[in-house]
């Protein structure tokens, strides 16, 4: 008897969530649109070159003015630095 109330309950079960995915197939979401382009490639090539000439568009990180900045002190200077300011608590060191 017990084992026919558990077969009774799956295929309920299993009955309402066949109905619940017939349900939520019914529509789309979202609403399938075709897109339907108002310019032509030509156009959009135009614009494309037209942006890049007058400076709109960043291509690549190559495009921006890079400036070299050289080091005015020397690797041991750079530790002693970094030494002192653990020292004085300025910086707190992390194995993060």
């Amino acid at each position: 008897m017990n084992t026919m109330n558990i077969a009774k309950n799956l295929f309920a079960g299993l009955l309402l969530t066949t109905a619940v995915g017939a349900a939520m197939a019914e529509a789309q979401y979202p609403a399938e649109t075709r897109f339907v382009s108002t310019k032509t490639r030509a156009d959009v090539v135009a614009e494309l070159q037209q942006a890049r000439a007058n400076g709109q568009l960043l291509v690549s990180d190559r495009d921006q003015n890079v400036k070299v900045v050289a080091s005015t002190k020397s690797r041991d200077e750079v530790r002693a630095e970094l030494a002192q300011a653990r020292a004085n608590g300025e910086l707190s060191i992390s194995n993060q």
